[in-house]
Parts: structure tokens; sequence; C-alpha cells
């Protein structure tokens, strides 16, 4: 039987699931030294182990209750040794108490205070109508000084490799690997100097000035265009839920600091 130690495979993310779990009483699943271990420990760490992915099965069962008894063996002995009662220790217990407890409540809140489908309905079309109804395929070469991204506009009209350049010159690392490609992408997604000498270009047309941001000033290129393409939104709707509940919880904090007297 495979007996690697368990303690690796169970995170805070399932810590959680022991605190919802009481002794019970249920008979133990053994003791050491006379000290009992709760069959609701084991309970609470297989759930989080099938939670993981791993099927549940007599031989994890063993597992973990080997595990459990590992432990305890460790525990006892970190008790006569005092490592319990260490100031580092008691800090790190109290910090990983605060963190479950936390956790706990915000799921809890979460729960409470669902998301309506109509948000996050509300939420796609808001995203979709940001996105446009195209998408751009664009390179550009960045660099400090308008003086020098003349000199490339110019170097270009003379029949310079735009790829090479942006390789040699561009100081957005990380495109300038690429020949200053950017990919295909909405142009909300850049910064609106940007997004407006874009879409005012031609496929394979490069900016005649350059165009200054707050990155520097930028000489572009477009490759080409198309019809934006969006996923349904059943295949993004778990993700925006996602979204929309962390600003849930972040509204809740904002709140809840702003009653709060903190000297």
């Amino acid at each position: 039987m495979n007996t690697r130690p368990l303690i690796r495979l169970f995170s805070l993310a399932v810590l959680p699931l022991v605190l919802s779990c009481s002794a019970g009483a249920a008979d133990p699943v053994a003791k050491v030294n006379g000290t009992a271990i709760p069959q609701s420990r084991l309970d609470a760490m297989l759930k989080g182990a099938t939670a993981q992915g791993q099927p549940e099965s007599p031989e994890l069962r063993n597992r973990v209750r080997d595990e459990l008894i590992t432990r305890e063996i460790l525990m006892q002995e970190a008790a006569k040794k005092g490592t319990d009662k260490t100031a580092d220790v008691l800090n790190q217990i109290e910090i990983q108490r605060q963190s479950l407890i936390i956790q706990a409540f915000l799921n809890d809140y979460v729960r409470s205070n669902p998301v309506s489908d109509e948000a996050l309905r509300k939420e796609y079309d808001s995203a979709k109508a940001a996105a446009g109804a195209k998408e751009y395929k664009a390179r550009h070469i960045l660099v400090k000084e308008e003086a020098e991204a003349k000199q490339i506009i110019a170097q270009l009209k003379k029949g310079g490799n735009f790829e090479k350049i942006a390789a040699e010159k561009s100081e957005d690392t990380g495109s300038k690997s690429r020949g200053g490609d950017l990919d295909w992408a909405s142009p909300a997604r850049y910064v609106k100097p940007f997004s407006d000498a874009l879409v005012k270009l031609k496929k394979g047309q490069i900016t005649d000035t350059p165009v200054q941001s707050p990155f520097g000033w930028h000489i572009i290129r477009l490759d080409d265009e198309r019809a934006t393409k969006l996923p349904p939104f059943e295949d993004v709707k778990n993700n925006i839920q996602q979204q929309l509940q962390q600003q849930v919880v972040q509204k809740l904090i904002a709140d809840l600091r702003s009653k709060a007297k903190i000297e």
C-alpha cells in the first residue's frame, strides 16, 4: 500500500472543512497513546482529498487514517518539546485560524448574496459592447524619444524591416522578441491615443507620425482586422460569476472598513 505522507495533499483550501466538523459520538478511527482521533477528522480529510480529484477508495481511507496517526504522534512529540508554545508557532497558528474563519465567513456571505443571472448577462453584454465590432492584429515599436520614433518611421519608408527594427530597438519587452507583434486584440485593450491611431489605419499601413502614450512613442503597423470573436455567454458564465463575486466581497470589505474605528 502507498503510505506516502499526505500532508502536502491537503492545502489551506480544504482546511475550512475541518472547522465545520465536530468530534461527534462516533467511535474514534484510532488512539495514539490514549488520545482519540475522531472519525469526523478522517471524514473531513477524505472530503478534502476527493474535492481535489482523488477517488474515494478503501486505500485512500487507509492512507488518510495512517496520516492522521502520524500527525498525532508528531504533535505529541512536539508538545513534549514545547514546540507548540513558541512565539513563532503561536503566531502562525493565529494567522491560519484567522484565514480559515475569514474564508468560511466570506463563503457564507457569497452564498447569502448570490449574483443574479440578470447581472451576469448584463456584465457579459457590457464586455461585448466594450470589445467593439472589430479586433485588430497589430505590431508596434516603442521608443522613449519622439525624435528616434521619427527616424524609425523614415527608415521604414525607405524599406526598413519592421520586425527587425522592433526586435532591436523597441522598449516593449513583451513584444519586441516577436517583432513587435501584439496579436489579436480589441482597441479597448490599448490606451486611447494608441487605439485611436490604430483604428484609422488600413491593412498593412504604418502610422505616418509617432503616437505618444504614457509609455513613450509608438510606431504602429496594422497587419489585419476581423470581426470580433467572443465566446458564448454560457462558456464564460462561471468566470463572470467569479469576477462579480469578488466584487461583492471587495464591497463588503470596503463597507466594513469604512465603519470600523481604526487607530
